[in-house]
């Protein structure tokens, strides 16, 4: 027996024969705990909002595809990647970083850009950014660094001063921070910038021969973003514009789309180039290591709903397949933990088994139990492994390749500090009125900064990356370069 679809049932299915009225003795009540119907409705209205990210709380998603432009098979064994012509779906998640699921999109913030490729040979995901960089190297820091830019514990407000006394300190977030600063630290739309892997990974083929790479996506709408007053603005007016330019671009058949791109190295460059490759701060020159296009990525979809699609995707770049491997970045090790661990907090132990998140291909493992498993559970299979009764085993074939590690087992830092190198090298590529943009936002956000002795230490930075940088953001401030720059 089936009920009619217009009538209003339980969870379970069961009719709900009043919606309006909680049953209750008599007119007055109290109400009755044997009412059923309120207590679940009040008990899932409870629950209905899921933790949010700590971190890319807001976002916007879309589903489309992925099609190989160009054969790179000679680089890497990646069945999706193994021949021109070749499509497989995707979903796409931006976002900003630091805000929270409320917050505005044209805000200045990096934005998060993470795909999911729904391969053949399971779910690959690229978790990236739209930037090249980031604030910092090593995993350790992320929890300091996430901090500083969420509210005071007191006041409840943004704290400027934590955000530029952590930067000051940490050198190393130079590159990042003038990227964030300039004209590209608030994107117009989610569809008018490009999107980079950023960290270092390896491309295996299948004779077992690697390769370093790094991951380009340029968008095909040309790069376009918001001044700072008009960030502001648009905050104010429309605090979801990034959400529904992307939607209704969707919605009316203009499909964004970006080409994909590799930088390929040679694994033992990686020991001689003038840069660390494995260090997410530092870019890797175009000249030394050009693009090579070897895809198109295309959205084409939008979610038919919001919670079971944007909110409840969940990415971590630990989740590979054979053909991609991770390298030592060391930011990289700690994600590959990190991501993976929210979402069995945030979503539960089987998030990886919701429809947006599950893989195309088929799953075969000893992983059984756990919050919301809603399929038959692995049913009576052995549930253990080795065994003798024919369950899944491992493919040898597919192991990680090997790549040599030396030194003590210690807390070290990378052994190349130069900070500076390359931020002054983006300054100067920059022209005058984009110097200018450059300058008028880092002044603005540090007039903030109640205290001079953090001003004085990132200007140090900026003159040590080029003096001019350095002279026009202290004369902005109304300071002075201090001497022992």
């Amino acid at each position: 027996m089936t009920t009619n679809k217009n009538n209003l049932t339980t969870s379970w299915g069961a009719p709900v024969g009043d919606n309006q009225n909680s049953m209750t003795a008599g007119s007055r009540g109290p109400t009755l705990i044997q009412d059923v119907h309120l207590l679940e409705k009040l008990a899932h209205f409870n629950r209905e909002r899921v933790p949010e990210r700590v971190v890319h709380a807001k976002g916007a998603g879309a589903h489309g595809y992925f099609e190989v432009t160009n054969d790179v098979s000679k680089y890497t064994k990646a069945k999706f990647l193994s021949e021109v012509g070749k499509r497989t779906p995707l979903f796409v998640r931006f976002s900003t970083v630091a805000g929270e699921n409320g917050s505005a999109d044209s805000v200045r913030d990096p934005r998060g850009f993470a795909v999911k490729f729904y391969t053949e040979e399971g779910n690959y995901d690229l978790v990236g950014n739209n930037t090249p960089v980031f604030f910092i190297r090593d995993a350790i820091k992320f929890p300091d660094f996430i901090h500083t830019q969420k509210r005071h514990p007191v006041t409840h407000l943004k704290n400027p001063d934590a955000v530029w006394d952590f930067w000051s300190l940490s050198p190393e977030s130079l590159h990042q921070v003038t990227i964030l600063m300039s004209d590209r630290g608030i994107p117009a739309t989610y569809r008018h910038m490009h999107g980079f892997g950023s960290h270092t990974f390896k491309w295996v083929n299948a004779e077992g021969e690697g390769v370093w790479i790094k991951y380009h996506f340029k968008t095909e709408q040309g790069i376009k973003n918001l001044t700072e007053e008009v960030g502001t603005k648009i905050a104010g007016e429309n605090p979801d514009y990034h959400t529904q330019d992307l939607y209704e671009a969707i919605e009316k058949g203009d499909f964004p789309a970006w080409k994909l791109y590799v930088q390929i190295m040679p694994l033992e460059d990686a020991d001689t180039y003038r840069f660390d490759p494995f260090d997410v701060t530092k870019v890797w020159s175009q000249k030394d290591y050009p693009l090579i296009e070897f895809g198109r990525m295309v959205l084409n979809r939008n979610p038919e709903n919001y919670f079971a699609e944007v909110e409840q995707a969940t990415f971590s770049p630990g989740t590979l397949v054979p053909g991609i491997e991770p390298s030592p970045d060391k930011m990289l090790q700690g994600r590959l933990f990190a991501y993976a661990d929210a979402h069995r907090y945030r979503v539960g132990a089987n998030h990886n088994s919701l429809p947006i998140n599950r893989p195309k291909a088929d799953v075969h493992n000893y992983q059984r139990d756990g919050q919301m498993r809603f399929d038959s559970n692995g049913g009576g299979s052995v549930y253990y492994e080795p065994n003798s009764f024919g369950g899944p085993q491992e493919s040898p074939e597919n192991k990680t390749t090997a790549y040599p590690v030396s030194g003590s087992a210690d807390s070290t830092s990378y052994d190349h500090n130069d900070h500076y190198t390359q931020a002054g090298d983006l300054y100067r590529l920059l022209s005058e009125e984009e110097r200018t943009r450059l300058v008028s936002n880092i002044v603005g956000s540090m007039k903030q900064v109640t205290k001079d002795e953090i001003k004085l230490r990132q200007i140090q930075h900026f003159y040590k990356a080029d003096p001019e940088y350095g002279t026009r953001v202290a004369e902005g401030l109304g300071l002075s370069v201090p001497q022992e720059v």
